[in-house]
């Protein structure tokens, strides 16, 4: 945003800056890509919405890029993780299977790993890969972000990371002021199309479309002045009819216009627009922004928005809760309704009914004396035929002094709710009530009212009552329902990645998200557990000790984490053991701060376990004391943490060797392959040798600069290395000299397969399936040495290393 919504997030700024301390926004480094720069939290602080997504920590504004991909939610939102206030803008993301229990998850796009200006943008998922971004099985993730022009970033693994396509280049160029790209698929023309607000010749969109969401062609503008900013554009079935579809345009401030839509060209004989919600909807207002999600499995259209008046302690920024929209004919014409969707019942527990009841004000007390609660929804249907009172509603955070924080006013004469019109439907008012410890939302009449708002609510326990009220005389109401709505926060995992299923649960220790991983802290023998048991398996898993005596993997653990721990014991041992017995040991060297690899293996009451990607087992050992129970990490007497935890064959596939050797970066095993990360040069070497030979393996720059084979080298690294390198060369080189080079495009998050020839002093290197190698070169500095993986200031994954 800039210009107008710029100067009102100034003043936002401004006052936040005052109430809460704030730190500027910082560009982040490609080695700590994805970032996770959240503090810990239990989601449980004053204000902070139980339903209602906010982000762990820092700012958050326009709602980004909402997909539904490879059985996930993703919501992504303009984010300063480093402070409370807007600044230099990231991409948050988090997850939900449901669209209410969603799952903070690390940085998604990110200044200084990316290009560009990462302001407002939306995104689709590529099921069909129109793109030929796909590198693997997953369905790509692919968002539009940047000003003055559109650029492309996809995801191929699901959201966790991003490449920018052509390093940024964008795709669209617009010399005007623009920004805020949406994309959606046009399924009658089979097609991908675009809107982007820009200001030329004032406010308007400019619409694009394409074949395969990269080369882009201006189709036509339809300009407003009321059309500023984060536009959308959607189709709705009229009354659910599908064969009387219209096309609906939105604004940031939900202004909306019904019409037609070709192809190229949006047309609507409408003179003015609608208002969608009748909040404050200006930015850093009750409702703004609010963006549709893209590639529902169900087809149905589901809204959300940026509301931007709750803060606390850690974070600024929450969304609205997510919205159907439907389209219904109405005596005005076509009308967008939003109604909260189903999933919300989800949280749902206990609920009370009263039915066919007169309020009055001379009557005998609050029906709803006997009900407290903090987060909850109400609905409630009056007939106002005959009613004599001049106002009706409720009283939220009702507290024993009568004062409550806010009240839900219905005015008879005016035929207003909360001071915006709304007329009695057949002699009857309805009204549904959202109340979250930050976040009022109040719809009625079938979706067509619509209010969304930010309250403090005061969570004491003496100010969670609730009143149903009537002033100056009767009404009748019909009925009312409360219902007691649960958190929807604490069932996912932010940064630990297994392929285990959750919830995960502590035995001892306190654990927390860091990069990469989980984190613990423990005295004595701390255990996380999946919820995923098995008997016979391969699980496998990293961990890094820091001050820690001991951490592991355990399995066929009782839920107190009673069974089976191999782990790595800094006394200088790999050791298998369960309670009231060390089954069996394995002596070699294991150093604070260190990262290792483990993996065990089980067949009855055989158990094997390997250390550090080695090809024979450290361990082989029976016993039968448990036959089945969950997987999960143990941890005793320090910090330290785990990542990777999964079963199944995946893993890092090389050539036979013992243990290997981390020299610089980070290295970890996940179900694709090593994956390696550093700031500069980082080297994983085998034990194995070799001076005549053909080496060979599948490497990949994730995000960052090189990665390659290295050979012949010392025990510190220094020998040959092949790699690629993303700013466009395969490259041989040794340290002090670039032997050779072979220029070509090298892309990240593109798989490449390098192999490598050696015979005496000459080298040759291969890329690809190429049948002639790209580089042949000489050189006698090293005449044997060992085998192994380099990456150089990125993160890279490297996958089937084979020797012969």
């Amino acid at each position: 945003m800039r210009r107008r919504a710029w100067a009102l997030l100034v003043s936002l700024a401004a006052v936040l800056a005052a109430i809460v301390p704030s730190t500027p926004a910082v560009a982040g480094t490609v080695q700590d890509y994805p970032e996770f720069p959240y503090p810990p939290t239990t989601y449980s602080e004053p204000y902070r919405g139980q339903f209602h997504f906010s982000s762990r920590s820092g700012w958050m504004n326009d709602p980004n890029g909402l997909v539904h991909a490879n059985g996930l939610y993703h919501f992504f939102y303009q984010h300063n993780p480093h402070g409370l206030a807007w600044d230099t803008m990231h991409w948050g993301h988090a997850t939900s299977p449901d669209l209410v229990h969603w799952t903070q998850k690390p940085v998604a796009l990110e200044p200084g790993v990316h290009p560009g200006t990462l302001f407002s943008g939306g995104g689709v998922v590529d099921k069909d890969n129109t793109s030929g971004l796909r590198t693997g099985s997953l369905d790509p993730i692919v968002v539009f972000s940047n000003t003055d022009g559109v650029s492309v970033f996809y995801s191929n693994d699901d959201g966790r990371t991003f490449q920018a396509y052509d390093k940024g280049r964008k795709v669209i160029d617009i010399p005007d002021e623009s920004r805020d790209p949406k994309v959606f698929w046009d399924a009658a023309r089979h097609r991908w199309a675009m809107v982007v607000w820009s200001s030329q010749g004032g406010n308007g969109v400019n619409i694009y479309t394409s074949a395969n969401l990269l080369d882009w062609t201006f189709a036509s503008r339809f300009a407003a002045p009321w059309l500023f900013e984060c536009p959308d554009l959607y189709p709705l079935a009229l009354d659910g009819d599908a064969g009387r579809q219209k096309w609906v345009m939105t604004s940031a401030s939900s202004q909306y216009v019904v019409g037609s839509f070709d192809g190229n060209t949006f047309a609507t004989d409408w003179t003015q627009p609608r208002q969608m919600d009748l909040g404050t909807t200006y930015a850093g207002g009750g409702f703004y922004a609010a963006e549709t999600f893209t590639g529902m499995p169900d087809g149905r259209t589901v809204q959300m928005a940026w509301q931007g008046g709750n803060h606390g302690s850690t974070w600024t920024g929450n969304a609205t809760f997510p919205a159907a929209l439907a389209l219904v004919t109405t005596p005005d014409g076509p009308r967008v309704t939003r109604t909260p969707v189903a999933e919300l019942e989800s949280l749902a527990s206990d609920s009370q009914t009263w039915k066919d009841r007169t309020l009055d004000t001379a009557g005998t007390g609050n029906l709803l004396s006997g009900v407290r609660a903090d987060t909850y929804e109400l609905n409630a249907q009056f007939d106002v035929t005959g009613a004599t009172a001049a106002q009706f509603g409720f009283d939220l955070h009702l507290r024993s002094d009568g004062t409550a924080d806010r009240r839900v006013v219905y005015d008879t004469k005016a035929q207003t709710l909360q001071g915006k019109p709304l007329k009695p439907r057949n002699g009857k008012v309805t009204m549904r009530v959202l109340v979250d410890r930050g976040q009022l939302e109040i719809f009625a009449d079938g979706g067509l009212y619509s209010l969304s708002d930010n309250a403090d609510f005061d969570s004491s326990a003496d100010s969670q009552g609730i009143g149903l009220f009537s002033l100056g005389g009767r009404v009748r109401l019909d009925s009312a329902t409360f219902t007691r709505l649960n958190t929807s926060w604490g069932t996912g995992q932010s940064t630990l990645s297994s392929n285990l299923k959750g919830p995960w649960h502590a035995s001892g220790g306190t654990w927390s998200d860091v990069s990469g991983g989980k984190r613990v802290s423990a005295s004595g023998d701390a255990f996380y557990l999946s919820a995923t048991g098995g008997s016979d398996a391969t699980y496998q898993g990293d961990i890094s000790l820091d001050s820690a005596r001991a951490g592991g993997l355990t399995f066929r653990a009782n839920a107190a984490g009673a069974g089976y721990t191999a782990n790595i014991d800094t006394g200088g041992v790999v050791k298998l053991w369960r309670p009231g017995k060390d089954i069996a040991t394995y002596a070699t060297p294991i150093a604070a701060g260190s990262t290792h690899h483990l993996k065990v293996q089980t067949a009855g009451d055989r158990i094997r376990v390997w250390l550090d990607n080695g090809t024979d087992p450290v361990i082989d050992a029976t016993d039968a004391t448990y036959p089945s129970g969950l997987f999960g990490a143990n941890v005793y007497n320090g910090t330290a943490t785990v990542r990777n935890l999964d079963t199944g064959s995946g893993g890092f596939a090389a050539f036979p060797a013992g243990r290997w050797t981390p020299r610089g970066g980070t290295w970890t095993v996940e179900p694709d392959g090593l994956h390696g990360s550093g700031a500069q040069d980082g080297f994983y070497l085998s034990d194995r040798t070799g001076t005549d030979f053909t080496y060979q393996g599948d490497l990949s720059v994730t995000n960052g600069t090189a990665t390659g084979l290295t050979f012949r080298a010392e025990s510190g690294g220094a020998g040959y290395t092949a790699n690629i390198d993303t700013s466009g060369v395969v490259k041989l080189w040794r340290p002090g000299r670039d032997i050779a080079v072979f220029r070509t495009t090298v892309v990240e998050g593109r798989t490449y397969h390098l192999k490598v020839q050696t015979a005496g002093d000459r080298i040759r290197v291969w890329l690809g399936n190429g049948a002639d190698p790209v580089i042949d070169a000489t050189d006698d500095t090293y005449p044997s040495g060992l085998f192994g993986v380099n990456a150089f200031a990125g993160n890279t994954v490297a996958q089937n290393l084979t020797v012969g």
